[in-house]
Protein backbone atom coordinates (compact mmCIF):
# COMPACT_ATOMS: atom_id res chain seq x y z
CA UNK A 1 0.00 0.00 0.00
CA UNK A 2 0.87 3.54 -0.36
CA UNK A 3 2.34 5.49 1.81
CA UNK A 4 -0.23 7.60 2.91
CA UNK A 5 -0.79 9.86 6.43
CA UNK A 6 -2.51 8.59 9.03
CA UNK A 7 -5.76 10.67 9.09
CA UNK A 8 -5.98 9.37 5.43
CA UNK A 9 -5.98 6.49 6.16
CA UNK A 10 -8.88 6.31 9.29
CA UNK A 11 -11.14 7.96 6.57
CA UNK A 12 -10.11 5.36 4.56
CA UNK A 13 -11.28 2.67 6.73
CA UNK A 14 -14.32 4.41 8.29
CA UNK A 15 -15.64 5.19 4.79
CA UNK A 16 -15.27 0.94 3.93
CA UNK A 17 -16.69 -0.11 7.26
CA UNK A 18 -19.50 2.44 6.29
CA UNK A 19 -20.31 0.64 2.62
CA UNK A 20 -19.30 -2.79 4.38
CA UNK A 21 -22.50 -1.91 6.99
CA UNK A 22 -24.63 -0.74 4.28
CA UNK A 23 -24.93 -4.58 2.40
CA UNK A 24 -25.46 -3.03 -0.95
CA UNK A 25 -22.31 -4.33 -2.36
CA UNK A 26 -21.67 -7.55 -4.47
CA UNK A 27 -19.63 -10.48 -2.67
CA UNK A 28 -16.35 -9.49 -4.79
CA UNK A 29 -17.02 -5.88 -3.89
CA UNK A 30 -17.22 -6.40 -0.58
CA UNK A 31 -14.42 -8.89 -0.61
CA UNK A 32 -11.89 -6.46 -2.18
CA UNK A 33 -13.34 -3.59 0.53
CA UNK A 34 -13.15 -6.17 3.33
CA UNK A 35 -9.28 -7.05 1.99
CA UNK A 36 -8.24 -3.34 1.67
CA UNK A 37 -9.79 -2.79 4.92
CA UNK A 38 -7.51 -5.16 6.57
CA UNK A 39 -4.75 -3.54 4.85
CA UNK A 40 -5.61 0.02 6.58
CA UNK A 41 -6.46 -1.44 10.17
CA UNK A 42 -2.80 -2.87 10.18
CA UNK A 43 -1.17 0.43 8.69
CA UNK A 44 -2.98 2.50 11.19
CA UNK A 45 -2.26 -0.28 14.48
CA UNK A 46 1.47 -0.16 13.40
CA UNK A 47 1.64 4.05 13.08
CA UNK A 48 0.01 3.80 16.31
CA UNK A 49 2.00 1.58 17.86
CA UNK A 50 5.58 3.81 16.85
CA UNK A 51 3.70 6.58 17.48
CA UNK A 52 3.60 5.23 21.41
CA UNK A 53 7.39 4.17 21.14
CA UNK A 54 8.37 7.64 20.49
CA UNK A 55 6.48 9.28 23.50
CA UNK A 56 7.91 10.74 26.56
CA UNK A 57 6.78 11.71 30.14
CA UNK A 58 8.40 14.31 31.65
CA UNK A 59 8.27 13.36 35.66
CA UNK A 60 9.88 14.02 38.64
CA UNK A 61 11.99 12.51 40.46
CA UNK A 62 12.75 11.90 44.26
CA UNK A 63 15.21 14.83 44.20
CA UNK A 64 12.63 17.42 42.95
CA UNK A 65 14.51 17.00 39.40
CA UNK A 66 13.02 16.65 36.02
CA UNK A 67 13.08 13.37 33.77
CA UNK A 68 12.29 12.13 30.25
CA UNK A 69 10.81 8.88 30.93
CA UNK A 70 9.29 6.23 28.29
CA UNK A 71 5.94 6.15 28.36
CA UNK A 72 4.60 3.24 30.35
CA UNK A 73 1.33 1.38 29.32
CA UNK A 74 -0.83 0.44 32.57
CA UNK A 75 -1.55 -3.29 33.01
CA UNK A 76 -5.06 -4.02 33.48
Amino acid sequence: MAEIKFEEALKKLEKIVEDLEKGELSLDEALKKYQEGIELSRLCSSRLENAKKKIEVLTKNKKGEYELKPLEEETD
